[in-house]
């Protein structure tokens, strides 16, 4: 989500940059959902990183200074889908898509004609990509796919209502595009002989 890149309120800085910050959060009592995951970057077989990967790197680093700055400040091993919601929800506020109340004149309107007070909010598709990255970083860090609090059913609900709420309030249909299959070349008969 481009918007990570740097945000502030009065609890929580983050400036993201190239910097690397190695923590690790353990739990002293460990349980097969407990292991060491790391918030360091992991091993590269490439100096030069795609964007997706600086990306994810960037917004796995955000996440780690969210829990450090969390009220009381919470270890990755004890994070929750619940907890993962509570940091969408903190995102809202950075968001910059339009997405009108039921109340407001323009709710439906994909275009509409004047501004309107309604509040700006982080658009589906960049929470979505953004939980797609946070996913698959917990794992890259040692973390395991059944523990993994970014793929909880209740952060995939949480992204469905989004989607849906934000489909009717901007009127943009979010459906799901289809993949073009190659066409097949159809087989000859084969010629059997006896």
């Amino acid at each position: 989500m481009d918007s990570l890149q740097n945000f502030e309120t009065p609890n929580f800085t983050a400036s993201l940059s190239m910097a690397t910050t190695t923590t690790t959060t353990t739990n002293p009592n460990p349980s097969p959902a407990s292991d060491t995951i790391s918030f360091s970057s992991p091993p590269s077989s490439s100096s030069t990183l795609s964007r997706y990967e600086n990306q994810k790197r960037r917004d796995w680093n955000t996440f780690g200074q969210y829990l450090r700055n969390h009220r009381p400040p919470l270890s990755l091993s004890r994070c929750s889908g619940a907890h993962v919601l509570e940091f969408l929800r903190y995102l809202d506020q950075f968001g910059k898509t339009k997405v009108h109340t039921p109340l407001c004149p323009f709710f439906g309107h994909p275009n509409p004609p004047a501004p309107c007070p309604c509040p700006l909010r982080q658009a589906w598709g960049s929470l979505d990509a953004l939980i797609g990255r946070l996913r698959a970083a917990f794992e890259e860090h040692g973390g395991k796919p059944e523990a993994n609090p970014f793929g909880a059913r209740a952060v995939r609900l949480y992204l469905r209502d989004v989607r849906d709420s934000q489909s009717k309030a901007r009127g943009i249909s979010y459906e799901k595009k289809k993949r073009k299959r190659p066409p097949q070349v159809p087989q000859p008969p084969s010629s059997s002989t006896s």
